[in-house]
């Protein structure tokens, strides 16, 4: 029942499901209740002692009240209100319906709305104060309907975002905004602010710039190009007239570049962009495929090995306190370009699986000097969401072979019970800590295996960290190999499934050491290479880990002369000799060549260079403080356990890995 109540006799109700407001949007409902009244009724309910509690327009309620205090409109003025005879219940389902379905007006329709009410008459200032807002935002909106019709009605559409429309609005010529839509629309890549408003305006870019190297000036006055030269202008100092003419030959060069790299590497498509990065609307819709370095080639180590072998040599030049200044020099600079080799040989571009390849793309990025670069990242399109009619998405129920219903349900309720669905779900899987653990460790395993068009079930991770040197091993250490065994001796007969819910089924199947060891591989093989040092290999995580664990790094690693010796300065190596020798250790070696001194470090820290019992304890005892976990030093006289007899999963006087994952 609509009637009219006073103002007075409206009271908040305790059901309205709106608690927050935004000043701001208050302030323009209180100005336009004041300019024009109220244009649409509350939503009440009746007391007992003769209030109506509103539940839906406390926004309009709280805006009259404060036109009343300011005298502007009575304390009993007539307010048009729908009366609700509902429950309690029925009523808080009556707020949110009212509050939650609204659609805000599209920025052409009120661009038109602000031109139409100027048209007639009224002014910039007596708009923005009729409806609360800034005169600011009501020129913006105004300039929105000077737009190039082609323009305003992509608006309109939802072709183009508000920000692209006012980039366009950057100038005022109607011409240059049609022809700038056309040649973005007719484009591969999607049009965004930036580029759009670098090129409506009218001004020149620099010969320097990526769009000018890209294109070359021969083809862009080919094309009817205009390029104003200073008197001491060089290339990269010249004025390019027509910016939108470079941008269309720039995006035009781009694509012809993404088609050809497509093909040549075998890759669905390749998408083109003007800017040195992807941006987000670039890659909306695209997954991340999974792409691993490529692998090093057998002239490649060599070539590493043989530059570890130059860099050791100078290094010397580097340490030896005689060595002349022009030989020193020449070290450095020799040092330098080795560096960037190595660095050169182990930057490795992304390998992508072949079966991956033919479904895949990339992003073509613009550099800063003009060259189409490809980022090393692999992109899939997601699978398409189901498609959405006019009255919503529709359901097919029903098993096969039996009647197949259809239901047409909203975008809206086909959300709401996925996410209360999922809770159902989420509840029961926290009551089963063992369900819980089979579905983590399931997950995280199967992330080598689980088809990259498919929608994760959940969002748990945990990818292999590529390591600061790729390709690196250390084939040869006890740890290493223990983890190459123990990896070996998974078993994988789960993998045999042909999809994740088979997979599932019978990793599930699985005894529970058998699941209890993947548990252990897999949260093994996510941690991050670490130092105990000071930076950005220091984890002091893994530092606490290692102590509690009781881990003896004496045990599982050993300085050799290739893999530490060799490596460091000659006094740092008789740092070491003092550390388990004292003076009169290192002293003998004191006059001893780098290379020399190296080998002989390596015989004394492996126990075989002859000397007193107390020294050799403590040397193979030693490991370089980086070395160690946590900042306790090794106690002299510790028994040392040579690491190759310590058999994983034999060994039953010490917690080996593998006992530790069963």
């Amino acid at each position: 029942m609509i009637k009219s109540i006073p103002l007075n006799k409206l009271v908040q109700s305790p059901r309205n499901v709106r608690r927050h407001s935004d000043p701001a949007a208050d302030a323009e409902l209180k100005a336009s209740i004041a300019a024009r009244g109220l244009l649409q009724n509350l939503i009440v309910r009746p007391t007992a002692k003769g209030k109506f509690e509103v539940e839906a327009g406390e926004r309009r309620r709280r805006a009259m009240l404060a036109l009343a205090e300011e005298k502007l409109l009575a304390r009993d003025y007539e307010v048009t209100c729908l009366v609700l005879e509902d429950s309690a219940e029925a009523a808080v389902e009556t707020s949110l319906a009212q509050n939650f379905h609204r659609l805000a007006m599209n920025p052409a329709d009120e661009a038109q709305a602000f031109a139409a009410l100027v048209s007639g008459g009224a002014t910039v200032e007596e708009v923005a104060r009729r409806f609360g807002l800034t005169v600011r935002f009501v020129e913006g909106r105004l300039r929105l309907a000077t737009l190039a019709p082609v323009v305003f009605e992509a608006l309109a559409s939802g072709e183009i975002t508000l920000d692209i429309a006012k980039a366009f609005g950057a100038t005022s010529d109607q011409d240059i905004q049609t022809r700038v839509f056309e040649q973005v629309s007719s484009g591969y890549y999607a049009p965004n602010p930036d580029s759009v408003r670098r090129m409506v305006l009218s001004g020149t870019v620099r010969g320097s710039d990526p769009r000018a190297r890209l294109v070359g000036s021969d083809a862009y006055i080919a094309a009817g190009g205009r390029i104003e030269r200073e008197l001491f202008d060089n290339d990269d100092s010249e004025s390019w007239v027509d910016v939108a003419l470079l941008e269309s030959l720039a995006a035009a060069k781009m694509e012809e570049q993404a088609k050809a790299l497509a093909a040549e590497q075998g890759l669905a498509w390749v998408k083109p962009t003007l800017d040195p990065y992807a941006s987000h609307d670039l890659v909306e819709g695209l997954v991340r495929l999974p792409a691993e370095p490529a692998p090093m080639t057998e002239a490649e180590l060599t070539r590493l090995d043989e530059l570890d072998a130059s860099y050791d040599e100078h290094a010397a030049i580097l340490e030896d306190e005689d060595s002349a200044e022009e030989a020193v020099a020449a070290a450095v600079a020799a040092i330098e370009a080795i560096e960037r080799e190595c660095q050169d040989i182990r930057a490795r571009p992304p390998v992508i699986a072949p079966e991956l390849r033919a479904e895949a793309g990339m992003i073509l990025v613009l550099s800063r000097d003009g060259t189409p670069v490809l980022q090393p990242v692999f992109y899939g399109e997601r699978q398409a969401e189901p498609s959405e009619g006019d009255n919503g998405i529709e359901v097919v129920a029903g098993e096969d072979g039996s009647e197949r219903r259809r239901t047409t349900l909203s975008k809206r309720l086909v959300d709401e019970l996925a996410m209360q669905r999922r809770d159902v779900l989420a509840l029961h899987i926290a009551s089963d800590p063992g369900l819980a653990l089979d579905i983590m460790v399931f997950t995280l395993a199967d992330s080598d295996t689980h088809d990259w068009r498919a929608r994760p079930s959940t969002t748990l991770r945990a990818p292999v960290p590529t390591g600061p040197i790729i390709g690196f091993e250390a084939k040869d250490a006890p740890a290493s190999s223990g983890l190459a065994e123990f990896r070996s001796s998974l078993d994988e007969s789960w993998r045999a499934g042909d999809d994740a819910i088979s997979r599932f089924d019978l990793f599930r199947a699985l005894p529970d050491e058998s699941r209890a060891a993947w548990l252990g591989f897999v949260v093994a093989r996510s941690l991050e290479a670490s130092l105990n040092m000071s930076g950005e290999r220091q984890l002091p995580f893994q530092d606490h880990l290692g102590s509690l664990i009781g881990i003896d790094m004496a045990q599982w690693w050993r300085p050799t002369a290739a893999n530490y010796f060799d490596r460091v300065s000659k006094q740092v190596i008789l740092d070491a000799l003092t550390d388990v020798g004292g003076l009169e250790l290192s002293s003998r070696f004191a006059s001893v060549k780098k290379g020399d001194l190296a080998m002989s470090a390596e015989r004394v820290f492996a126990g075989t260079y002859i000397t007193e019992v107390e020294v050799r304890e403590k040397a193979l005892a030693w490991v370089p403080e980086v070395m160690r976990f946590g900042s306790a030093a090794p106690e002299a006289g510790e028994a040392y356990i040579d690491a190759s007899d310590a058999e994983l999963g034999v060994d039953e006087e010490t917690h080996t890995p593998r006992e530790l994952a069963a």
